[in-house]
């Protein structure tokens, strides 16, 4: 599977998290393959949410999002979500723009969820760097 995501803004989110540790290449490949899984998990369920109201088109409230935040508050790339979003969906749909939006907020929200436990199993492991081992830790322990 190729994911969608760069790469670059999947670092940042885990910096965050991360404070004085190091980031693996691998650690920001493996959450950014986790984030695209659970997008394309999402759309499927706000899509079948939108042919229940009978539409075609994704809107934030099939995201379960009611207040859309601003796009330029988001550290990921709305366009790479747009096409994480279509990736399980029939072609027939569209996703609006507030989709969109609400969709790459909720990824970021997860995203910076599993960058925290990852820093938190790094430092555990006795580590300086967030590995891509951290990451699917976490998933084997909470998912």
């Amino acid at each position: 599977m190729s994911v969608e995501l760069p790469f670059a803004p999947v670092d940042t989110i885990i910096r965050r998290k991360a404070g004085d540790l190091r980031v693996s290449a691998d650690a920001a490949e493996e959450l950014a393959r986790r984030i695209q899984i659970h997008g394309a998990e999402l759309a499927v369920d706000a899509a079948k949410r939108a042919t229940k109201d009978g539409r075609k088109t994704l809107m934030a409230e099939d995201f379960g999002v009611q207040q859309v935040v601003d796009k330029d508050e988001l550290v990921l790339p709305v366009a790479p979500v747009d096409r994480i979003a279509r990736l399980d969906i029939d072609d027939d749909y569209r996703v609006s723009m507030d989709a969109r939006v609400a969709l790459a907020d909720i990824l970021e929200d997860y995203a910076n969820n599993v960058a925290a436990a990852a820093a938190i199993l790094a430092h555990h492991a006795d580590r300086r760097t967030v590995k891509a081992e951290d990451i699917e830790t976490y998933f084997r322990l909470f998912e």
